[in-house]
């Protein structure tokens, strides 16, 4: 065996681990009971409206959560919209590619500005239950590594205008080294990927990015990129 093949075979082992832990934590979620993922949507939000970075970010993207399984960030959307703060919610589409028409296309996520409450109390849930921008929308909605709509179609921006002071982003699991499992779709691997790419040279990429975590006293979490 050699070396590049005893690589593969880990990761291949490390990925079916991952998908048989997600199963667990899958399992454990639903048993999660209304009432407790509202007390502790509570607690979370209530510890992020006190931190420095949050109070002090003016950009801030927020995920928007599934009906069961993980916490509510309604309150969250609502306290940084009421304080003037610019928000931006996930938008996953499929990649435009232009090799083999026969393979299957990418989904990818981009970060999309939204402009106010009486706008997220009208978006329409996805498959995942997950509320979610109209498409027709997307091509005139400003994106957070500037200009409008999805990042390979958008026209370039303002480079004062690019990036984020703060990052919500969910996750399944956590371990004490803030290392995240997600749902395995990759999304925010990607958008971090490109996020870091797309800000070099702009006044944000001086900003060393700082993770932490707020934690939920039982099943439930939320995880933070602050920047």
């Amino acid at each position: 065996m050699n070396k590049i093949d005893g690589k593969e075979k880990a990761m291949a082992a490390v990925q079916v681990a991952k998908k048989e832990l997600r199963r667990k934590i899958q399992n454990l979620l639903k048993d999660v009971p209304r009432e407790s993922v509202n007390a502790q949507s509570t607690v979370v939000a209530n510890k992020l409206f006190t931190l420095p970075e949050y109070l002090n970010a003016r950009r801030i993207s927020i995920f928007l959560s599934m009906p069961t399984g993980e916490i509510s960030t309604t309150g969250i959307v609502r306290d940084a919209l009421s304080k003037g703060k610019e928000v931006f919610i996930p938008y996953t589409h499929k990649l435009e590619t232009t090799g083999n028409p026969s393979q299957p296309k990418v989904s990818v996520m981009d970060m999309l500005r939204l402009e106010s409450m009486e706008e997220f109390e009208s978006l329409q849930p996805d498959n995942w239950g997950i509320p979610s921008l109209d498409k027709q929308s997307i091509p005139n909605r400003q994106n957070c590594l500037g200009g409008t709509g999805v990042l390979e179609e958008r026209p370039r921006g303002n480079p004062d205008d690019l990036g984020l002071d703060l990052i919500v982003m969910p996750g399944m699991a956590f371990d004490t080294d803030f290392q995240r499992l997600g749902h395995g779709k990759g999304y925010y691997d990607y958008f971090l990927n490109n996020y870091s790419k797309e800000i070099a040279g702009s006044p944000r990429a001086s900003q060393r990015p700082y993770l932490g975590k707020l934690n939920c006293p039982s099943k439930l979490s939320l995880h933070c990129i602050l920047c």
